[in-house]
């Protein structure tokens, strides 16, 4: 008797799969498709131009549109195609359950062609958070595919096609080879730049600050703000000195002082971007690593107990919004843990409604599961970011903060003086998460009474300088393109590792600095390519691009009247700018092939020595990094190595007489159990382990 078919239900990734697997028991088999099946060629443009179909009577076109994408199976993905589709033909049913995006769409279509499923037959499921209740009431409601999803995704990445493929081997003619130029890339490169050009101008000027230290049971400060009713500025020593000489000849006496009720509302909870920025300024993470976290998190971590679990709700969202069931029982949580006076159930809207509100903001999936249920399950990274997130949205439902705040008035003949001072009389959602220490929280002052005489124990005066706007973070860049709505936040990410990887920005502690190379291709870009650097431009195209999602318009339309303006200036930059010739470094030694000079260049892996007779003289060797390690087994020195596919690892400098090589940094010391190397390998409370796989020791 042949086995009864199973629906086969394809994800993304393979963690997921297992998590939904265990959810949808025995009659489901659940695969990978591991990201996109399907995409455009890396070898050429893969989109056919206007100019393609201009006096075309070959066949190679015939049926084509202007702007048609010509998608071809990913390299390397023969073999699991091969599977799917192998399952596809034994399944009962099929369901596609990619990500609940754009991408996701756009990937659950490629499948859906290569199976050959029809895109408008209820084939595709989503859920927001990967729960077995979600993922079961998914499969009771299979819908077709999105086509409007699908149109902004392929539009999107049709019009970084036409950028980087376009405008990236002009920059390597003029510039430098290795170059590239993006549409979201670029306007956040020009950001940064514009910025230090900013820092670079800004010219400091003096300003002088004048403070009253009193003593009435309680210390508190006076700060001198007017002159005669209107705002003071002092600019140097000399009119300080002027406005202290004043004073002293005064008393100073107590004008008013109100008392006032003060509300605190919580912050709503995540979106992708406010997620990042919070990351980045609380727990020192890049988005990258934000965003690879976060992943885990979603797709599913072993709780015990519990199973494999998705801790967290879909995390690219642009959405404050979450669900009624989801209020329901952060309500009941609350009322539940610190009392009903403690709810307050606030709902949150979005700036832009109608832009993938289906998705709710980013929460926990089981709120029952507190940070510190699942600190000894999962890993200190994982722990820190959903204790942020679970925290985040917890603080979100819970009542405004009650504060008294009290505004003082002290005047010395013209001049007065300000006081201010906070208490916190209901802590409301900040039970949960506690103010930062600014000086002002808790911090009343006493009672004054107007008429008041106040004798200071000290009046002081301090010279300033105006500062000039701060370097950009990752985290302020993130909140800058999200206010310009540039990109979208899943673009965010990478924008800041392309721009170091390209050398256009170095990273300074946490300041994002630009290079004189990010300063030239900015200037080039700005020059020749206007539109497509400027931020006006790049949001109403963001907003564009909206329009496909959201009311349906046309996809190829956004394309043309882009690539109308992105042609012409092709074609000027083509004629105008000149050929860039590099410098060459050159490293004092001859070639030992040809005798000709041999000069420092840089490749996809990084920097390299190379003969300049190339390409008639291929003579290449590595530059060699030490890590001051010495190898245990020759005494040779450690150093930096690439592999075939630019992966670091470490190995001996006397290869290949001695072949010791380590995947993870050595440290210098030697394991106290087995005399092994020690490496670095940060995990879950340790730093280090022992390089030998058989031994357990970490420190």
């Amino acid at each position: 008797m042949a086995a009864a078919k199973k629906t086969l239900v394809i994800v993304e990734s393979p963690s997921k799969a297992k998590t939904i697997g265990k959810f949808l028991g025995s009659r489901y088999k659940v695969v990978a498709s591991v990201g996109h099946v399907r995409d455009l060629p890396k070898s050429k443009l893969g989109i056919v131009l206007p100019e393609d179909l201009e006096n075309c009577e070959n066949t190679k076109y015939a049926d084509a549109e202007a702007f048609d994408p010509q998608y071809i199976n990913i390299r390397g993905k023969g073999d699991l195609i091969k599977e799917l589709k192998k399952e596809a033909r034994n399944a009962s049913k099929i369901y596609l359950a990619t990500d609940p995006d754009r991408e996701g769409e756009a990937i659950s279509w490629h499948l859906a062609f290569l199976l050959g499923i029809p895109a408008d037959s209820p084939c595709r499921i989503v859920f927001n958070e990967i729960t077995s209740k979600a993922v079961k009431e998914a499969v009771k409601n299979p819908r077709p595919i999105d086509l409007n999803l699908v149109d902004a995704q392929q539009a999107r990445r049709v019009l970084d096609r036409l950028v980087g493929y376009q405008i990236s081997p002009l920059l390597w003619r003029k510039v430098s080879r290795g170059l590239s130029a993006g549409r979201v890339q670029s306007a956040a490169l020009k950001i940064i730049c514009d910025r230090e050009k900013e820092i670079e101008a800004f010219v400091p000027e003096e300003f002088w600050t004048i403070e009253a230290e009193f003593n009435k049971g309680k210390k508190f400060t006076g700060k001198l703000t007017t002159f005669r009713d209107d705002k003071i500025e002092i600019h140097n020593e000399g009119e300080a000195g002027g406005v202290m000489a004043d004073l002293e000849k005064g008393e100073y006496v107590v004008r008013s002082s109100e008392e006032k009720d003060r509300m605190r509302k919580p912050q709503p909870p995540f979106t992708t971007s406010s997620m990042q920025q919070d990351a980045a300024n609380k727990l020192n993470f890049s988005t990258k690593k934000t965003m690879m976290v976060a992943q885990q998190l979603y797709e599913g971590v072993e709780i015990k107990g519990m199973g494999t679990v998705g801790l967290v709700s879909y995390i690219r969202t642009d959405s404050v919004r979450i669900s009624d069931e989801a209020k329901g029982a952060a309500a009941g949580y609350i009322n539940e843990n610190f009392g009903k006076e403690f709810y307050g159930g606030t709902v949150f809207s979005n700036r832009k409604k109608d832009v993938q509100d289906a998705h709710e903001a980013i929460r926990p999936s089981h709120v029952e599961l507190a940070p510190e249920d699942i600190k000894d399950m999962v890993t200190k990274d994982q722990y820190n970011l959903y204790k942020l997130i679970w925290t985040r949205f917890i603080a979100s439902q819970m009542a405004p903060a009650r504060l008294k705040a009290v505004n003082a008035v002290i005047v010395n003949g013209d001049y007065g003086f300000r006081s201010t001072g906070s208490k916190v009389v209901f802590e409301g959602f900040l039970k949960v998460m506690p103010p930062a220490k600014n000086g002002e929280e808790d911090r009343l002052l006493p009672e004054l009474q107007p008429g008041e005489v106040l004798v200071p124990e000290d009046v002081h005066s301090d010279q300033n300088f105006t500062q000039a706007p701060p370097r950009f973070t990752e985290a302020s860049l993130v909140k800058d393109l999200e206010e310009k709505e540039i990109g979208r936040p899943s673009t965010y990410a990478p924008i800041v590792a392309t721009l170091a990887d390209r050398k256009y920005i170095k990273k300074e502690k946490k300041n994002l600095v630009p290079t004189q190379l990010g300063f030239t291709v900015t200037e080039m870009m700005s020059r020749y390519f206007h539109e497509i650097v400027d931020v006006g431009f790049t949001a109403s195209m963001e907003e564009g691009l909206d329009d496909i999602e959201t009311k349906g318009v046309r996809w190829k339309n956004i394309i043309e009247d882009y690539y109308g303006i992105l042609k012409k200036e092709l074609k000027v930059a083509n004629e105008e700018i000149p050929a860039y010739e590099p410098e060459v470094e050159l490293t004092g030694e001859k070639c030992p092939l040809c005798g000709r000079d041999l000069a420092v260049k840089h490749g996809r892996y990084g920097a390299f020595i190379a003969c300049v007779g190339y390409p008639e003289c291929k003579y290449t060797k590595p530059i060699v990094q030490t890590i001051d390690v010495k190898c245990p087994k020759c005494g040779g020195d450690i150093v930096v190595k690439r592999g075939g596919r630019g992966k670091v690892f470490y190995g001996c400098s006397n290869y290949p007489e001695c072949n010791q090589a380590y995947w993870d940094k050595p440290a210098g010391r030697m394991c106290p159990e087995c005399g092994s190397m020690l490496v670095e390998k940060k995990g879950k409370g340790f730093e280090y382990a022992c390089s030998n796989k058989e031994c357990k020791y970490r420190e």
